[in-house]
């Protein structure tokens, strides 16, 4: 089909289908689009409508080729090729990573300390290039050296359902033992003398209900089950305490969560359980010198930190006290301090304190008014100097070490933009815009300072992204690709609206079930606020997301189809209400304290199809549109983004693109490699500025 001339886009077909539940019948004529024996897709019909949608969208950007090839490579260009990372000790060991000119995928090394840095030393551990030879698709999942330093366990993902396998080997020969785990979803842990490994399986719903301990040189049906959980809306990870005497296995949903605590060199042993669940309680812990150190959310939403006897654990006492101000995000323990991260007016704050003196605060200093900054990788148990990122909007990713004794700064390494970046030549600034109910809503954006020239006229074209869901914040970050159309005469911005937890827990919590619409209501008044600002107009607008940012995208094209020029929705959580009805759906029982339980609430139903962007497709202009999907997507069907684009195809009354693209051999990331996932951000950008009329 893609050789041929398609002058129409596919219709797909409709066919009766309603259901009912709490005495409301909902008509849903585009069902049959979900594969019944998914997640196998094989039925033709389904596939044929999706390749016929997939030419169609191969047609429609044929005439876009060159335009997408230019952004390709100034993208590409933007990009060291032969890159690497700062090697970090770990053990007996400098560990790093490195990509070699035109590699797709990384290579991790690593030297003895003290070893020359003159490459004769340096020892392969694991080849992703080589792994990922003649496949449409790889993903590395975990990677964990063993504490002795002679074995390697990882494991990969090669189709995109992310579901992993895990394999291991002896470093030193490379040899790869038998062992091999399919249907792994989780880190891997070695415990007892590295005599045992610790993972989690994906069960048949793509959960994690358990966590497993394989003996190396064993059958898996050897394999113990150390934990399993019930709740079928909870997920189940296992880690290391920060001294490593202790495997911590956690299970939780989106507002609960329990801890239990168990021997490293004696993972059969009976598991502590610090404390019971208790619905709205999360909680996360780690130990030092029989004492637990314990993050929670039970006297603030903020979250405190409190200490409990380890033969006590139940018993907690607050360390730091949770506040409005501060939102603590989580603790490191190192053997003679602490750090914990938070955030203080949605800024990154990181802070060193002491055991001894819970006075003695030191927070890391940083010098712009809006960054990220955050705690890299730092495995060891006694460090003195700490590793640090650091970026901005204007200021490219920067690797430090951090000196704790002196409390300085020195930096390592600045990502380099090889076809170059001047950053005098970019503005940014953080403001707020009123919402409609007067909360106001803090927003990033940068733009060159020459755009008026560029634009010939204020109020020129003006990128919009958001997300606003899980509590998941967006941080105002340097991006290379975002610069393709902020060099253009873009301005570029961030909405932090509610639903992420970018002001803290309550921000969070005023996006969520049945303050969901506050989420797409402070994406639109951002909109307007920047129009009334003179940073663009009506209809000059691109706005992007992803996911149930692809849900946002739905809820505001519904409601204000005429702010935006050009939409891109990835792989878009728009079939909200079908999907929470769904129990057998892989994510559905642990997205009810997200969106709420319409099976058993009648509210949360009414609620949810009154945004659910598939629901509320109707007869009215839309903005031109382009979707992505993945095949293999546990996360998002990929008959969600099919059904809501054959139903606006059905009922829009406008002549604009839409278009949808189905990656049939990758799921929720989209297509692997660093420069493959490039080309679909030349897509997207090569599409906004089609139908924003931009020069390209």
């Amino acid at each position: 089909m893609r050789g041929m001339s398609i002058a129409t886009p596919p219709v797909a077909a409709r066919i009766p289908h309603s259901f009912s539940h709490h005495g409301l019948t909902v008509s849903d004529d585009y069902a049959w689009l979900r594969d019944p024996g998914y997640p196998e897709v094989t039925d033709k019909a389904v596939l044929a409508h999706l390749e016929a949608e997939n030419a169609w969208f191969e047609a429609r950007m044929a005439e876009r080729k060159p335009v997408i090839d230019a952004l390709f490579k100034e993208m590409r260009a933007r990009i060291k090729e032969a890159d690497k990372s700062v090697p970090q000790k770990d053990g007996d060991f400098l560990y790093w990573i490195e990509f070699e000119e035109g590699a797709e995928y990384k290579k991790w090394w690593r030297r003895p300390v003290g070893a020359p840095d003159d490459g004769s030393a340096d020892e392969l551990i694991l080849d992703e290039v080589a792994l990922a030879e003649g496949k449409d698709y790889f993903r590395l999942g975990a990677i964990a050296v063993s504490k002795d330093g002679t074995k390697l366990a990882w494991s990969v993902d090669d189709n995109g359902s992310e579901r992993f396998t895990a394999r291991i080997k002896i470093i030193a020969t490379g040899e790869v033992l038998p062992d091999e785990i399919p249907g792994t979803l989780s880190g891997l842990i070695w415990v007892k003398d590295d005599t045992g490994l610790v993972y989690s399986l994906a069960n048949e719903n793509w959960r994690t209900d358990n966590a497993r301990l394989h003996w190396i040189g064993q059958p898996l049906e050897n394999d113990v089950e150390l934990y399993h959980e019930d709740d079928e809306g909870f997920r189940v990870g296992a880690s290391l305490s920060a001294n490593e005497k202790w495997l911590i296995i956690s299970t939780g949903d989106h507002e609960t969560g329990e801890v239990r605590l168990v021997p490293a060199d004696d993972p059969l042993a009976e598991p502590l359980l610090v404390k019971p669940r208790q619905k709205g309680v999360e909680y996360d812990v780690d130990e030092r010198d029989g004492v637990l150190y314990i993050h929670a959310n039970d006297t603030h939403e903020n979250f405190r930190l409190a200490t409990a006897p380890l033969a006590n654990p139940g018993e907690w006492t607050t360390l730091i006290e949770g506040t409005d101000d501060f939102y603590l995000t989580g603790f490191d323990l190192f053997r003679d301090f602490y750090v914990t991260e938070g955030r203080v007016r949605g800024l990154d704050r990181i802070e060193v304190r002491y055991y001894d003196d819970p006075s003695r605060i030191e927070p890391i200093e940083f010098p712009e008014a809006s960054y990220e900054a955050s705690l890299g990788d730092n495995p060891e148990w006694d460090m003195s100097v700490l590793r640090v990122g650091y970026e901005s909007m204007v200021s490219p990713a920067s690797s430090y070490d951090y000196d704790v004794a002196t409390r300085s700064l020195t930096l390592l390494k600045v990502q380099e933009i090889p076809s170059g970046y001047d950053a005098s030549l970019y503005d940014t600034a953080r403001l707020e815009i009123a919402a409609r109910d007067g909360t106001m809503v803090p927003v990033s954006v940068v733009w060159r300072k020459d755009r008026a020239a560029i634009n010939g006229e204020q109020g020129g074209p003006l990128h919009l992204y958001g997300y606003g869901a899980y509590g998941i914040a967006i941080g105002p970050g340097f991006s290379t690709t975002r610069l393709s159309l902020v060099d253009r005469g873009f301005a570029y911005a961030i909405a932090h609206i509610r639903g992420g937890d970018d002001l803290g827990r309550a921000w969070y919590k005023a996006g969520k079930l049945e303050a969901r619409t506050n989420t797409f209501n402070d994406f639109v008044d951002v909109a307007r606020g920047l129009i009334e600002r003179g940073f663009t107009q009506a209809g000059k607008i691109s706005i992007s997301g992803g996911s149930a940012g692809g849900e946002l995208m739905g809820a505001v094209i519904n409601s204000d189809p005429d702010l935006w020029g050009a939409v891109v929705a990835h792989v878009p959580f728009v079939d909200v209400l079908n999907t929470m009805l769904d129990e057998d759906l892989p994510l559905t029982p642990g997205e009810w304290p997200e969106w709420g339980n319409p099976i058993e609430d009648k509210a949360a139903f009414e609620l949810i199809q009154s945004y659910s962007p598939y629901d509320q497709v109707k007869p009215q202009g839309y903005p031109p549109l382009m979707v992505t999907a993945g095949l293999n997507d546990p996360r998002v069907t990929y008959w969600e983004p099919a059904k809501w684009v054959a139903k606006l195809r059905e009922v829009k009354t406008d002549g604009n693109e839409l278009i949808l693209k189905t990656n049939m051999g990758a799921g929720h990331g989209g297509k692997s490699g660093r420069f493959e996932s490039l080309k679909e951000t030349a897509e997207e950008f090569a599409f906004i500025l089609w139908q924003l009329g931009v020069d390209a």
